[in-house]
């Protein structure tokens, strides 16, 4: 008995050390499986990265180090080649990987950057403010389908990207207060510029091809950025790149919150004697509408859960509002046809005027 008890900690230990030496699993910290395609691991990135961000979480104290374990899990799984590294050697491979220097784990150069935000603390801790390049602000026209289905975006970005060349130049200039001796206890304080030698560099246009996650239940006007790929800074960090969600118009749903409205024109004929019909939905599925009452013009009725779905909980979806128009007939009637009418609507004359506005 004590001998199993022995090879049982035994096993224990030695599963432990697997684990410690193996690193983390990514696949478990995004919780996808180890076949999943990259549009997968995209959206599973982003929906944690959501929850985890030190900025958007700010009651659990684990937040951050679960936020970079994240980022981590992303830069390596959205890459092949470290993917393939990380499946073969796992996390330890990949140091070695990257023993050139560098930190591997940067998800601020892919397609997400981290939400935008900047951590506190240790990694931007500097004794003076960083200077930072401008950030640029831009339209991407999204369609409803887009925002009702989800899609990925490819933005073609050519960036100007900082190289060094030979030469040096002056940077990180400061002021600083200096002291001179006048005279036996005479002093004199003067601000002094005071800049460092720092190697010479000059720009030149890349392209980067940037993916956009258009997610099910955006907004017109949400904002979808890009961390440190806006104006770069000689001597500093470069500003952010903001996609603006520009819903285009539809030209059969109007989108209001999370609820939809579309307008059907039926005949005459219909308004009075009912109808079925198919109205043909964003993802391409068919919405059935029954109607065995008279429907009169400006009818509307209610479809639940056919709206758009909500950014928050795509398993939660608005309402679609379906308002009726009526076809009348051109012409005349003949004087044997308006006789028929009015013994089948039964309906006596009663005009009223009234303001109508």
């Amino acid at each position: 008995m004590a001998e199993m008890h022995v090879y049982l900690v035994s096993a224990l230990v030695l599963s432990c050390c697997l684990q410690i030496l193996a690193g983390r699993d990514f696949y478990a910290i995004l919780g996808v499986p180890r076949d999943a395609n990259k549009n997968q691991i995209k959206r599973a990135y982003r929906k944690l990265a959501m929850k985890w961000h030190p900025d958007k979480n700010k009651e659990d104290p684990k937040a951050q180090e679960r936020f970079q374990d994240l980022s981590a899990a992303y830069e390596v799984l959205t890459d092949e080649e470290k993917r393939r590294t990380y499946d073969t050697h796992g996390e330890e491979g990949l140091k070695n990987m990257n023993s050139g220097g560098g930190d591997p784990f940067d998800p601020f150069s892919s397609f997400f950057g981290g939400f935008g935000f900047h951590f506190e603390g240790a990694q931007h801790s500097h004794q003076r403010e960083v200077p930072r390049g401008s950030d640029i602000n831009m339209g991407l026209e999204v369609t409803l389908e887009e925002l009702y289905n989800g899609n990925f975006i490819e933005v073609s970005r050519f960036k100007p990207v900082k190289e060094t060349i030979s030469g040096t130049r002056k940077c990180n200039c400061r002021q600083e207060m200096r002291t001179t001796q006048l005279g036996p206890g005479r002093f004199q304080m003067s601000p002094v510029d005071i800049c460092d030698e720092c190697p010479a560099v000059t720009y030149v246009t890349k392209e980067k091809l940037l993916e956009v996650e258009i997610e099910p239940g955006m907004h017109d006007g949400q904002e979808y950025p890009f961390v440190a790929e806006g104006e770069p800074h000689v001597d500093g960090e470069p500003g952010d790149l903001k996609f603006i969600i520009k819903e285009l118009r539809h030209d059969r749903f109007q989108r209001k919150g999370d609820d939809l409205y579309t307008n059907v024109t039926v005949t005459l004929l219909d308004a009075l004697n009912g109808f079925e019909m198919d109205i043909l939905h964003l993802d391409g599925h068919k919405v059935h509408v029954v109607r065995e009452k008279i429907t009169w013009p400006g009818a509307r009725i209610k479809k639940k859960e056919e709206g758009m779905p909500n950014y928050e909980n795509n398993n939660i979806k608005g309402d679609l509002y379906i308002t009726f128009d009526i076809a009348f007939p051109r012409g005349g009637l003949e004087d044997n046809d308006k006789e028929a009418l009015k013994n089948i609507l039964k309906q006596s004359p009663n005009q009223k005027a009234y303001n109508g506005l």
